[in-house]
């Protein structure tokens, strides 16, 4: 178009056509929070946490592995395992999400979603799942899923019907490996897998508008394998307090997060 700019600008017009064809904003990479510690409870240290919930003073924890799978409740004070249901040795937990008093754990590859009944972790049917599973939550009656890509999936939790997806992005580039995700005052924070960090999502958009360094929380952490990575947001909806940990990790951490605005927890 630059011969066109030139005509126009001989007669004058080339201000009225930088009106029409305004320059393209640029990406801004979001801002960086640091995490601090408030507290911390004991936990499985043969857990591989996939998922965790906090709800009605309990905990509510997905762990993974072939053959080591299960859905579990813990004691908030003591990180005890109250209650446990194994899963099949063939299916390798993921995510976990509740919803109207069912639970919806994924399965990895197995394109399974386990349903299983709140108040006693009894199984309530099982579900499709087209894609892998890697994390999951519950967001204003939806249930959102990763699989370990950039890609934010939004399903009907009663049949798993498809309701679109978001790519998650920071300063124009994709944001991979998202993980266990948590809805937390109208965003969805996630793990990114392999990383000590929390990306905090627009799920309108995918644009991440914040992210939450949780290094300081290393120096507690005694679990050294490859795979022993930060995995594991619950939050209560009540008071705003949200606690993180990792997959075979000692403990769970209450965490405060100075200068980020959370936005009306829910």
């Amino acid at each position: 178009m630059s011969w066109i700019f030139k005509k126009l600008a001989a007669t004058g017009m080339a201000v009225a056509l930088a009106f029409v064809c305004p320059a393209v904003a640029k990406a801004v990479a979001a801002p960086v929070y640091k995490a601090v510690i408030k507290g911390k409870i004991p936990h499985d240290p043969k857990a591989f946490t996939q998922g965790l919930i906090y709800h009605q003073g309990v905990f509510y924890e997905s762990t993974g592995l072939y053959g080591q799978s299960s859905l579990r409740r813990l004691d908030v004070a003591t990180g005890q395992v109250l209650a446990r249901r194994q899963l099949p040795a063939a299916i390798f937990g993921e995510g976990l999400a509740l919803m109207d008093g069912l639970f919806y754990q994924l399965s990895w590859r197995e394109g399974r979603v386990l349903v299983a009944h709140a108040a006693d972790l009894s199984p309530a049917g099982e579900l499709p799942l087209p894609t892998e599973g890697w994390g999951a939550c519950a967001m204003l009656g939806k249930l959102v899923v990763s699989d370990g890509s950039d890609r934010l999936y939004f399903y009907a939790p009663a049949t798993m019907t498809a309701l679109g997806s978001v790519s998650v992005a920071d300063d124009g580039k994709p944001v991979t490996h998202l993980n266990e995700l948590e809805f937390i005052g109208g965003k969805i924070w996630a793990n990114i897998w392999g990383q000590d960090r929390i990306a905090v999502i627009d799920p309108a958009t995918g644009q991440v508008t914040a992210w939450v360094d949780c290094t300081p929380l290393r120096a507690g952490v005694t679990a050294t394998g490859l795979d022993n990575v930060f995995n594991g947001i619950a939050h209560d909806p009540a008071t705003g307090r949200i606690w993180v940990t990792g997959k075979n990790w000692p403990a769970i951490y209450a965490i405060t997060v100075p200068g980020l605005p959370l936005g009306l927890l829910r």
